[in-house]
């Protein structure tokens, strides 16, 4: 009973939040010349407007993502997932890593994606190489970053190389740290119903409910992240982080930062990371690159939801310090 009143209280919070923010998009002009909001900051606004912006951004690839976990809920047998991987924990981290290429996820959508898997019998460590990896080692992200960076195209297959060798020594981390551990959070308000889909259910009508769910499920720390990364944006003094950008040293770790709090799609953050080339040194442009696509704010509550509170921690620990590392050698040796 208090489970279930949380999660309507929750549910409706973020309802009511999201339609608030529509609310002043549409009619903020409105709101602004009216005597009674006049003296309300205009930066506030800027919150409404990015956060929404995020959200439009966002929204196509949640969609793709909850369709994707809910087809592997309803038609991927644990026997197939089991037949497609390699038996040992090392070799199998590879073709995770290169599963980009085939399917191409945004950082938005793959953590239900890779939440379904790792349900459905794949190896924790193997999953979440493919949750970094996927939405840097992409088609998609691979040509934005070529057309972001015209002048530099050297960058996307940098972004590429860096992505994949940062995943899997992540992912052989974890492999270390989780061995034969169950990272997945037990949800109690999870509808269990549709675990156990009924006898002679149509599948598609099945995948439509998993879909809904999902959708419904992930949405909510979407908003919230979007809510919280567009804060960031709205009040950060960018001349802080702006000073540091020809710092070697500091450089790569502020623009991890900058990419964490941004939040922006892998599909798009090459023309954001563009604006910083005359700023900021190759090096800290390709940490920007390759962390934000891996964790942000977004995926960060995500992670949370869905996830075991001690494994998300240790992710958030090693995953900047591999790719610092991993992007200081590289920017030693090649840039």
């Amino acid at each position: 009973m208090i489970v279930a009143l949380r999660r309507i209280i929750r549910d409706w919070t973020v309802f009511l939040l999201f339609s608030i923010f529509v609310l002043l998009f549409l009619f903020a002009e409105e709101i602004r010349t009216n005597s009674i909001f006049t003296k309300i900051p205009s930066s506030f606004f800027n919150v409404n407007t990015i956060f929404l912006s995020i959200i439009l951004e966002a929204i196509p690839f949640i969609l793709l993502g909850v369709f994707v976990s809910a087809i592997i809920q309803s038609f991927v047998s644990e026997n197939a997932i089991q037949k497609i991987l390699p038996r040992n924990a090392f070799l199998a981290i590879i073709p995770a890593a290169l599963l980009g290429i085939i399917f191409p996820i945004c950082e938005c959508a793959v953590v239900p994606v890779i939440r379904r898997l790792i349900k459905k019998g794949m190896p924790s460590h193997v999953g979440i190489v493919f949750m970094l990896s996927a939405p840097i080692i992409n088609p998609v992200v691979y040509a934005s970053t070529y057309f972001a960076f015209k002048s530099s195209p050297d960058m996307a297959n940098a972004r590429m190389v860096v992505g994949f060798i940062s995943s899997v020594i992540i992912g052989m981390i974890i492999f270390r740290l989780f061995k034969g551990e169950n990272i997945l959070k037990h949800r109690l308000d999870e509808h269990h119903h549709h675990d156990h889909p009924h006898q002679g259910r149509n599948k598609f009508l099945d995948t439509l409910y998993h879909a809904c769910d999902e959708l419904f499920d992930t949405g909510k720390y979407l908003f919230i992240g979007a809510f919280l990364a567009s804060l960031f944006q709205a009040f950060f003094d960018r001349n802080t982080i702006l000073s540091l950008g020809t710092n070697t040293i500091f450089a790569p770790g502020v623009m991890m930062g900058f990419a964490y709090v941004l939040s922006v799609c892998s599909s798009a953050d090459a023309f954001v990371a563009s604006s910083f080339g005359t700023t900021f040194t190759k090096g800290a442009i390709l940490a920007f690159l390759v962390f934000g696509p891996m964790i942000d704010i977004k995926n960060t509550l995500m992670l949370f939801a869905y996830f075991k509170k001690k494994f998300v921690l240790k992710l958030l620990l090693v995953t900047p310090i591999v790719v610092y590392i991993t992007v200081s050698v590289f920017q030693l040796l090649y840039l």
